[in-house]
């Protein structure tokens, strides 16, 4: 007997501390106000966060990993207005292998600010809540209130400028730099820049009997092209604050307009009309050019940019229009890279005269690079009005609807580069040569490529470019898995053991690797009951990382899934679901005082409430046998299990309960 009581202390110590071990926040908070202006303050919230946790950013894309939300009570109330997005400080990047995106994280420390302003006059606190993720080897959600009085203070200017706040939000200027650059390379060979190279330096080279002033003025005339150009991306970057920058990356306006206008500059392309800048003006320019000195070298430089614009519009239109949505430096720094290049050739053949032969003679392969180019456009346009279909969730470019489009572009390309095609300017093609054999090779290889996307394959190389994988309707993978289990759109699963009654919540969401589940409690807990089985209890999320890692590495291996079906009914709780629960199930936490609205509320309130435990994943095993106790700790058949993706490990856990529940009914 004595030994009975010292196991049962035993077993219901390992099973409670790991539960109250997980009670955890790696984060510390601090936060201030500060008086911006007339009624306008900064409220600034901070966080030091312990070594190997990350938290993801508010500007993590939708289908990533559960991104930050930063709500102000009196906002939703009129009595405060929000002036711009949130700007946080110096977020890191990286592509997430589980979710298949770019997601934005902080390690270390964590620091957002906005701009607010109060309108209602009788307002004394602002009330602030941070909703967020916190991710280590297991993720926890976490929730942390502020609240700021707001009585008249010495106005303070912001800790630091637009400019380097929307700086800190973009840490990949050099990639979009190098890009620049190369859309500069590709603008060198288009038609009216290109024959204009020989030109331009032989009238250097035979104006001036100094060759060495000849040399420094077309020099001079090389760095005139990276002033022209920068100085038109300094405009765009004083004209564009960083507020009118985030509304350009998610308003559906602009991105309908800029879709619209690729689609114009592809036209242009493809010879429908011609983009061209007033008669007067170029002419302007040019006589300035003859006056010659270094001041013709200056006007000379800008005659080239007014005559070529007709080739260079649509290029240095695309640098600015992807420049415009991210910080008030990529204007700059497009400008600056996209010049070098279009200078670069310039400076090199005035220095070099001699390889001046070296260059291929103007043809018919100039207005192909054109044409290829529009095709490129049309692609790339695209991509702009999804993201205003996805945003406002109008349904008209789901994943396989814009890879079909693709697909077409494409291979209309690919046809075209061939000389099945043909436009207003091109050339006949008598042959075809190594280069254009291999861009044929490239470009139908990258139609292939894209045909599986059609069906469900994730295409993981064009993420960046794609709309989400949830999107696509002819899922393959999911119709086999659907037929072979006889489930329909139209018709959720049937609760073994309870006849008649349909899963809730099935409808939208799923368990992996064609598990049957449930996703509430109550439900789950009488399907147990009828069958028989313990309860295996998944706490997960949409944005859970780790979840879907150890879904992918361990819930795949076949002994895994073979004693998740045999033995266990399997529980899916999202606590990140922003579902609505009906009116009627609302209630009033008894943790924490808040009222509980969502799916994703009432599932992390019951596994904080019942298990002490905020992490995720986070699994138990759970004997299905017990009363309505308040504390489900003592009925656990085994030590809750987090992140480790050691798959022997998983496996003992499940077994361990298994066991423990057949000893607890004797058997």
């Amino acid at each position: 007997m004595k030994r009975k009581i010292f196991v049962s202390i035993v077993m219901l110590c390992l099973v409670t501390l790991p539960g109250l071990a997980q009670m955890m926040n790696p984060t510390r908070w601090s936060s201030s106000i500060e008086k911006a202006g007339e009624d306008t303050y900064t409220i600034t919230l901070k966080a030091s966060i312990d070594p190997g946790w990350v938290i993801y950013s508010l500007d993590t894309p939708d289908g990533g990993p559960q991104k930050a939300e930063w709500t102000i009570d009196e906002a939703g109330t009129g009595q405060v207005e929000l002036l711009g997005a949130p700007v946080e400080k110096e977020p890191k990047r990286k592509f997430d292998d589980i979710f298949k995106v770019d997601v934005l994280y902080f390690a270390g420390k964590y620091e957002v600010s906005r701009q607010v302003k109060v309108t209602d006059p009788g307002l004394s606190t602002i009330h602030a809540t941070m909703t967020f993720q916190a991710c280590e080897e297991q993720c926890v959600n976490l929730t942390e209130e502020f609240a700021f009085a707001i009585e008249p203070r010495v106005a303070v200017a912001p800790a630091t400028s637009p400019a380097s706040e929307a700086a800190a939000k973009d840490d990949n200027l050099w990639l979009f730099f190098w890009l620049a650059f190369g859309s500069g390379l590709l603008a060198v060979v288009m038609p009216c820049v290109f024959p204009m190279i020989p030109m331009t330096v032989s009238f250097f080279m035979h104006g001036d009997a100094n060759k060495a002033k000849a040399r420094s003025k077309a020099l001079f005339f090389s760095f005139s092209i990276i002033a022209i150009y920068t100085a038109l991306g300094l405009l765009v970057s004083f004209l564009l604050g960083p507020g009118f920058i985030n509304w350009l990356s998610t308003h559906w306006l602009p991105n309908t307009f800029f879709f619209v206008i690729f689609i114009l500059f592809a036209a242009s392309f493809f010879g429908a009309f011609e983009i061209v800048l007033p008669a007067w003006l170029v002419n302007k320019s040019d006589k300035q050019a003859d006056k010659g000195g270094y001041a013709g070298a200056f006007f000379m430089a800008f005659t080239l940019v007014l005559v070529s614009f007709s080739c260079t519009a649509p290029i240095v239109g695309t640098v600015l229009v992807e420049a415009a949505r991210g910080s008030i430096l990529r204007p700059i720094i497009g400008m600056l890279g996209f010049s070098i290049a279009v200078a670069l050739p310039f400076g090199f053949f005035a220095f070099f005269p001699s390889r001046l032969g070296a260059l291929p003679k103007s043809g018919g392969w100039l207005n192909t690079v054109k044409v290829v180019l529009g095709f490129i456009e049309v692609a790339l346009g695209f991509k702009f009005l999804m993201v205003a279909d996805q945003t406002y969730h109008w349904g008209l470019l789901d994943r396989e609807v814009y890879i079909a489009l693709w697909i077409v572009i494409f291979l209309l390309m690919g046809i075209y580069l061939m000389g099945k095609i043909k436009f207003r300017h091109d050339s006949d093609l008598s042959h075809i040569g190594v280069g254009r054999l291999t861009l044929i090779i490239v470009t139908f290889t990258f139609v292939v490529y894209l045909i599986p996307g059609m069906f469900g394959a994730p295409l993981k190389a064009l993420s960046g470019y794609l709309p989400p994988q949830e999107s696509i309707d002819f899922d393959i993978n999911r119709i086999v898995r659907e037929n072979v289990k006889g489930i329909t759109a139209a018709s959720a699963p049937v609760t073994p053991g309870i006849a008649g009654e349909k899963v809730k919540y099935a409808e939208f969401l799923h368990l992996p690797h064609g598990l049957d589940g449930y996703f509430e409690y109550e439900q789950a807990l009488r399907a147990a009951r009828a069958a028989d089985k313990p309860l295996f209890i998944d706490f997960t999320g949409h944005g859970c990382a780790n979840c879907r890692e150890m879904e992918s590495a361990v819930w795949s291996d076949p002994r895994v899934l073979e004693v998740l079906r045999r033995d266990f009914v399997v529980l899916a709780l999202y606590v990140d679901d922003k579902t609505k629960l009906p009116e009627a199930d609302h209630y009033v936490s008894e943790y924490d005082g808040k009222k509980k609205n969502t799916l994703g509320k009432k599932n992390t309130d019951f596994q904080v409430k019942k298990f002490n435990s905020n992490a995720q994943p986070n699994y138990i095993l759970l004997d299905s046998r017990h009363g309505d106790e308040v504390d489900l700790v003592p009925h656990l058949l085994a030590p809750p299990r987090g992140h480790d993706l050691n798959r022997d490990a998983f496996l003992a856990f499940l077994q361990q309960g298994v066991k423990e529940y057949k000893a607890r009914a004797g058997r």
